[in-house]
C-alpha cells in the first residue's frame, strides 16, 4: 500500500501480526441457511471478499439457542453450523486473511417466537424500549418487533450461561477461527449485567459494581482458558443509552471492567461508539482514561472515515480501527483508503436478509479504475 500514515503500518493482535491497522467491523447480515441458522457459502464468499482486513471480525453469533434474538443469524452450538463455518474460515484464510467469531447472547433483546413462546431471559424482569428484526414465517419478510418484558435467570441459568460460551469459543476454534470476541456492547446480555437500568439483581450477580461485572468476569475467564487469552477480546459500548441502558454507573464499571481486562492479557478490547446523529459523544477525557487502565491493543469503531482513523491513532486512544457499512460497500477498503480511491455507497435497504443483492454483488476496484 502506497499511504505511509499509521492506519497502514503493521502492528500486533494477540498473537498475530496483522500487515495495517483496517479492521472489518461485526455486522448483523441474517443471511443463513435456514432451518438451524447455518452459514453458508454465499456467507463464505462475502467474508473472503473482505480478507484484506487487518481482521475481519464476524457478524454476532450465537452460542446457544436460548441466546438467539434476529431471525437468520448464525450460530456456533450445532455440528452443522460448526461445519458451516468452517467453509467460511478456510475461504478467509485462503485469501490471506485472520477472522474472529463474535460471541453473542442477546439476552432480553428477544422474542417469544424464538423460544417456543417463551419469554427472553435477562438478569432481571426490567421493563425496556427494544426492538428486534424478525421475520413473519407467513410472508417470509423482515420487519422490527417490540420485545417484551423478560424474565429474570436463576443463577443455575447463568452458571450454564457461562458454559455456552466456554462451548462456543471451544467450537469457534474447531471451526477455524483465529480467536473470539464477545459482544459485551449494544444491550445485549454481557451489557444488561454491567447496568443499573437493566439489573436490578440483589446477590452477587447485582447490585454493587463489583457484582455487576461477575459476569463479564466469568465469561472472559472461562473464554480464556479454554482458547488462550491471545485470542480472546470484547466488544464493550460505555456511552450507549438506547434499549434502556442509560446507566449512571457505566463509565467508572467499563473503567473497571478495563482493569481487569488487562490484567487477564486479552488481544483487544473493542470500544463501539453509537454511530446515530442524535448519540452521546464519546468524550477524549473517557479515551484517556480508559487508555490508562488499559495498555493492549484497542480497537474502535463508530462512523469513522481515514482523516478520523488517522487522528485516534496518533492520539494514541487506539490501535486499529474497524469500519462496518463502509467495508460492506467497498470489500476492497483498505486498498481504497490507502489509494484514495472512490468508495461506493451502502444500500441500507440489503443489510438483513436476502441473498446475494447487497452482500456479494459489491464491486472490488480493479486495475484499470473502476469497479468490478
Amino acid at each position: 500500500m502506497s499511504d505511509t500514515s499509521l492506519l497502514f503500518t503493521s502492528t500486533q493482535i494477540g498473537r498475530y501480526t496483522v500487515p495495517h491497522r483496517v479492521v472489518m467491523a461485526p455486522m448483523t447480515r441474517s443471511r443463513s441457511s435456514q432451518p438451524g441458522d447455518i452459514p453458508n457459502a454465499m456467507n463464505a464468499q462475502y467474508y473472503a471478499q473482505r480478507a484484506g482486513a487487518a481482521l475481519i471480525v464476524t457478524e454476532a453469533t450465537q452460542i446457544s439457542p436460548q441466546g438467539k434474538g434476529y431471525s437468520f443469524t448464525p450460530g456456533i452450538y450445532s455440528p452443522a453450523q460448526i461445519a458451516g463455518w468452517q467453509g467460511v474460515t478456510k475461504a478467509v484464510h485462503d485469501a490471506g486473511g485472520r477472522i474472529f467469531l463474535q460471541l453473542w447472547h442477546v439476552g432480553r433483546m428477544s422474542h417469544p417466537d424464538f423460544h417456543h413462546g417463551e419469554l427472553p431471559v435477562a438478569p432481571s424482569a426490567v421493563p425496556f424500549d427494544g426492538a428486534i428484526w424478525k421475520v413473519d414465517p407467513d410472508t417470509g419478510k423482515g420487519s422490527m418487533a417490540p420485545c417484551p418484558i423478560p424474565r429474570a435467570l436463576t443463577l443455575e441459568e447463568i452458571k450454564n450461561i457461562v458454559n455456552d460460551y466456554r462451548q462456543a469459543a471451544r467450537n469457534a476454534i474447531t471451526a477455524g477461527f483465529d480467536g473470539v470476541e464477545v459482544h459485551g456492547a449494544n444491550g445485549y446480555l454481557v451489557d444488561q449485567f454491567l447496568r443499573t437500568t437493566s439489573n436490578k439483581r440483589t446477590d452477587e450477580y447485582g447490585g454493587s459494581r463489583e457484582n455487576r461485572l461477575r459476569f463479564l468476569r466469568e465469561v472472559m475467564d472461562a473464554i480464556i482458558e479454554e482458547v488462550g487469552e491471545d485470542r480472546a477480546a470484547i466488544r464493550l459500548a460505555p456511552f450507549l443509552t438506547a434499549r434502556g441502558m442509560a446507566c449512571p454507573d457505566i463509565l467508572p464499571t467499563i473503567l473497571a471492567a478495563a482493569d481487569y481486562l488487562q490484567g487477564k492479557g486479552i488481544a483487544y478490547l473493542h470500544l463501539v461508539e453509537a454511530d446515530w446523529d442524535d448519540a452521546p459523544q464519546f468524550t477524549e477525557a473517557f479515551r484517556q482514561a480508559i487508555r490508562r487502565y488499559f495498555h493492549n491493543p484497542i480497537i474502535v469503531a463508530g462512523k469513522y472515515d481515514k482523516a478520523r482513523a488517522e487522528w485516534i491513532l496518533n492520539k494514541g486512544y487506539a490501535n486499529l480501527v474497524a469500519f462496518g457499512r463502509t467495508f460492506i460497500a467497498n470489500p476492497d477498503l483498505p486498498r481504497r483508503l490507502a489509494e484514495g480511491l472512490p468508495l461506493a455507497d451502502f444500500d441500507n435497504e440489503t443489510l438483513f436478509g436476502g441473498g446475494a443483492h447487497g452482500y456479494t454483488d459489491y464491486p472490488s476496484w480493479s486495475e484499470n479504475g473502476r469497479a468490478v
